[in-house]
Formats: C-alpha cells, structure tokens, sequence
C-alpha cells in the first residue's frame, strides 16, 4: 500500500525560485577541471525505509549501451527476472521503450507472461502522443523524463523553471486523465536546484496524487554520475541530504521514491545502496551494468547487496544471475570482463601460488562466499608448480565447454599432450616465474599439443556465414512478392534483392516440373555467364529432387561455382501453396568470400532483406 497521508507530511510550503540566469553551481562544476566535492559539515543520518526492492532498466536504459536485443531475447531475459526476483517479486517493475516495432513485439510477448512480477513499466517524453503508446499496449505505469536541472531547462529545453513545471503537471494530468499511474523522472538532479526547482516541483506531485488518490512515483536520475554517498557532502550532489529534503522534509513517501545512478565516476553501486539507506525504496538498476555511457547499478549486485542489507535473500534464486551470465555469453554476445564480479569466467579464480595453497586447505579463506551453492560456479584454482599433470588434465576437462566443440573425450593425465604441456609448466617456474599460469597460456599450450580438442578459426567463420545465409534466404523465400509467383511484383523484388546483396551471385525460381519460371538474377556484368540456367532442366539437380522429396529447404556443402570459379553455396527453399502443396522452388547462389563480410553480432533483424 502506498502511503499518502502519513506520519511523513508536509509541514511547509516550498515556492518555486525563477531565475533570469540558470543556476550551474560552478563552484561545484568547473567544466575546465575535474568536478569540485564540498563539505558544510552537517551529517544526515540514515533512514532507511520499511521495504526495499529492486526496479529494472536493462530493456531501456541498458539497450542504450549496445545493439538492440531481439524480442525474444528480452523475453527470455525478463522470464528469468521473474524467476531471479523470487516470490515477493524483489525485482519490482521491469521499463521498456514503446516506440519501434520491435519495442512492442517484446513488450506484448512480456505482457503475455502474465506474470505479477516485474510489472511491465514504460518511458516515454513528456508529450500525449507517447501517453497513447502506453495506453494502448495496456500498460498501467510509464516514465516520464522530467528534466530537473537547469543544465536541461535553460540550456537544453531553452525555457524556463515555471514554464516547464507546468508542461510537467499537465502531461502528468493528462496520465492520470487516460487512468495511468505516472512516474516522473527528475533527470539530472545531481546538477539541479534541489529547493528552488526540484522540491517545489515535487510538492505539487504529492499533492496531485492526494487529490486523485493514484500513486505518483519520483525517480532521482544522477544523469552524470556526479552523486556523493560521502557525510557532510553538499547539495545537489550530496545523496543523504538529497533523499532526507524529499522524504523527511518535503514528506514523499518511501515507496514513492527511487534512485537511477550512473557510473561516470565508479560511485554507481555504491550511490545506490546509500539512497535505499536514507529513504528511497526503489533501486533501479540495469543487468550486469549495461547502460548509457558508463553505466547503471549492476541489477546482481543489487540482489547481492538487498540479501546483505536485509539478512535473507526473501526467496531470490541467485543462481540465476549465472544462467543471464551464460545467456549472454552464448545468446546475446555480449562480452564481459573476465574478473567482472559474480558473473565474469573467472571472477572466484585465483592465480596467486600463496592463495592457491590457502585455498586447498580451507575454500574460505580466499572465497568470498560459497560461489557453488549461491551462483552454481564453483570456486577454480589456476595452474602452479604444484599442480602435476592430474591438475592440468583436470583444468582442460573443467573449462572445456568455453574453449571447444564440446564434441572432444575427456582427457587423461596420461596424454602425451598432457605431458609436454606439463613439461612446458615446470620450465617456466624453473625460470623463476612465481605467478599462476592464465587461462590464455594454458589455451595456447593445448591448441598446440592438444589440436583435436579445438574447432578451427575457419569452421567458426564458415558456421556463422552459412547460419547468415540461411536467415536471408528464409527472408527472400518468406517475401509476398516470391508467393505471389505475379511476375510485375516477383522481378521487381529479386532485382532489388541481388542489386543489395552482393552475398548472392544467383538466384531464380523453379517449378515443380523442373523449370525456369522467373529471370536468373545475377550480380551486374555476370548474366552472361548464367545464360544456359534460364532454359535447363533440374529435374535431376540434387538441391532440386532432395526440396520435392523431403518439403523441406536445402543447403549445400561449400564448393566452387563452375560459372564464376568462387567458392559458394546453394540453398534451396520450398514455396507453398495455400493448401501446403509445394508449386515452385527458389535456388540461391551465395557467394563464400561476400557472407563472411556479413559475420556480425547484430539481431538477426538487422540482417533480413528490407524493403527500399
């Protein structure tokens, strides 16, 4: 329940301060120079709310970091929140951006969940035609960007303090008119006037939401990171005195109150934990740390921290920060620091030889807490001295998923392999070497004596670049215009396609009975070469006979063109009819060389066909 009237109420009134000139407090922010920390003295103490939880902005704010996700990433992704966020919903609310198509393919696939927690929430601009968005994917809260610096309102928004108060308290009207619950984001408030501007704004909030009785949210977004956990710190920038001004002074409940940090300057973790102490209920934080720029509160650590600070974990399952950490890794690759905490591949393993032997006499004295039973990664110990060969066979065996096929046997200690590269291990302590060998010495030395183990560079480029031509081949076959089999739209469309993809030497269309049915596209000064393909018979081909036999599409091994003498492949796709009868087949050329070119790590989206 939210509380609106209670024992925190509002006491005094607090008038907006306009200024001809925007306040920049340049004794705190010199711009030429690295940003001031100043000290009055006055120690606020902690006051930490009844309840705390988490709020989520991997979808928004993280996704502002890096490629988008695919819907079904996000809602693979936002499933395992569910299940992370354990039975009273830890984890809160989850925000997500509604404009793109795609925003709102992952958005609807989320609501379909139906799950209670995390509450699908979303952002938009303060403006009505992004309130409709929200009311029509029936999303009962959404962000407001309500910018609270006059860095923003002067120099950005070019109006002013009481100008833009009111465009604020009219578009938050206008939510609580369509029946939605609002949550205005006072963006860069570590740079704002906090009793001239941002606490005057805030009062007339709280008061709107007593007179309509819907909840209204206020998120402190330290825009710049410029947030200070330090006692005696000054406003704005002083977290303490900024929660304490909102919920003590002002009266704004605790469950009305959340932080949004930055890491410009590596304070995120911390800035977020302080505001919880000090009255805020909601940390909002992004997985893993993604977010613009720097970064937002790693949402694990917060779990991590919430369990710290509250003495249970209230049901979490905190071995699911290891499947995201994995998920990531193998689905959405996006790569993380080695040693990044509690999720990177090597985050409790220890390389110093000292360490290491204090490790095989008690877990804990190097352990930070049992990592096996908390996040299922249980704790590794690097390659000494003393590690022998049975150690080296065991290191091989134990990380062998992340360095190779998969498909390779375990690996004895007998190994030759295994022997020269134990030889190589002494050599170097010999030497005089004191540190433990790396993953990345250990993977060279087995590349080289343990070769079976390792699919080639070349079969990982020729995976990813025929995986690339069987997404775009799908496209083209999928397209209205190849089903319309209507030759004013079919040609028009294949012209267009092989003039884009420069992967695809050829491509045509086939009947049942074997023969042309459209041009033979080709790339611009090869058509020549193709010219007897427009009038021959495949009823023989194999691409031809195994699509009529089995319905389903075709890929050929790599092989060179007769036509062009480069290395391509063939795919060969069924086209159905409406009654599930196959009545025309597309064969496509791809060129080997031109595919590679296409290897990226973007969603398969950004990699189909689009129309021009």
């Amino acid at each position: 329940m939210f509380t609106l009237f209670g024992p925190t109420a509002v006491k005094k009134t607090y008038a907006l301060v306009e200024r001809k000139t925007p306040e920049l407090f340049r004794d705190q922010f010199p711009y030429s120079e690295v940003p001031n920390i100043l000290f009055d003295g006055k120690v606020i103490n902690p006051a930490p709310p009844r309840e705390i939880w988490i709020t989520d902005t991997t979808f928004r704010d993280g996704q502002q970091a890096r490629p988008p996700y695919t819907p079904q990433q996000i809602i693979d992704i936002y499933s395992m929140f569910h299940r992370l966020g354990g039975p009273k919903g830890t984890i809160r609310q989850c925000e997500f951006f509604l404009y793109s198509q795609r925003d709102r393919k992952a958005v609807q696939g989320c609501l379909e969940k139906g799950f209670r927690f995390p509450e699908v929430t979303g952002w938009i601009r303060a403006n009505v035609e992004d309130l409709k968005l929200v009311k029509q994917l029936g999303i009962k809260e959404t962000g407001i960007l309500t910018s609270a610096s006059d860095y923003h309102i002067y120099l950005k928004l070019k109006t002013t303090r009481k100008q833009v108060m009111e465009d604020y308290l009219s578009i938050v009207q206008s939510a609580l008119e369509l029946g939605i619950k609002p949550r205005c984001h006072f963006e860069d408030i570590t740079r704002g006037d906090i009793y001239g501007f941002c606490i005057p704004f805030a009062e007339k909030l709280l008061n709107l939401s007593r007179s309509s009785g819907v909840p209204i949210k206020i998120r402190l977004c330290d825009t710049m990171g410029y947030g200070i956990s330090y006692p005696g710190a000054v406003l704005p920038r002083s977290i303490p005195k900024m929660v304490h001004a909102f919920h003590k002074e002002l009266g704004y409940p605790s469950e009305l109150l959340e932080w949004h940090g930055h890491n410009d300057f590596h304070k995120v973790h911390i800035n977020g934990t302080t505001a919880w102490l000090y009255g805020v209920s909601a940390l909002n934080a992004s997985l893993f740390g993604f977010g613009e720029r720097t970064g937002n509160p790693p949402l694990e650590s917060a779990v991590i921290e919430y369990i710290g600070l509250k003495g249970s974990s209230d049901g979490m399952d905190t071995t699911v920060i290891t499947e995201l950490a994995d998920y990531y890794r193998n689905i959405v690759h996006a790569d993380m620091p080695r040693n990044y905490p509690f999720v990177g591949l090597e985050f409790n393993v220890t390389r110093a030889g000292i360490h290491a032997d204090g490790l095989i006499k008690n877990q804990e004295i190097y352990n930070i807490f049992d990592t096996e039973k908390l996040l299922k990664r249980p704790l590794k110990v690097m390659i000494t001295d003393k590690s022998g060969m049975a150690g080296i066979a065991h290191w091989i065996n134990e990380n062998i998923a992340s360095i190779t096929t998969g498909k390779a046997e375990e690996v004895s200690k007998r190994h030759p392999g295994v022997r020269h590269i134990h030889s190589w291990v002494m050599e170097q302590y010999a030497q005089g070497r004191t540190t433990s060998i790396s993953p990345k010495e250990l993977i060279t030395q087995a590349r080289h004596y343990l070769p079976s183990l390792f699919e080639s560079d070349f079969a990982k480029v020729k995976t990813k670049a025929i995986e690339i031509a069987r997404k775009l081949s799908r496209h083209i076959s999928d397209s209205r215009e190849v089903h319309s089999l209507d030759q004013d739209l079919m040609e028009p469309y294949l012209d267009r396609v092989i003039k884009k993809e420069g992967s695809i030497q050829m491509l045509a269309i086939t009947n049942t009975e074997g023969f042309r049915i459209s041009q033979v596209h080709t790339q611009r000064g090869e058509k020549k070469l193709f010219r007897n393909l427009l009038s021959k018979d495949f009823r023989k081909h194999d691409w031809f006979v195994r699509v009529l036999e089995t319905g389903e599409a075709y890929y050929s091994d790599l092989f060179f063109s007769k036509y062009t003498g480069a290395l391509i492949m063939t795919a060969a796709l069924p086209i159905f009819n409406d009654a599930g009868s196959i009545f025309a087949i597309i064969d496509i050329d791809f060129r080997f060389d031109e595919l590679v070119k296409l290897i990226s790590d973007l969603p398969e989206e950004l990699l189909s066909i689009k129309e021009e």
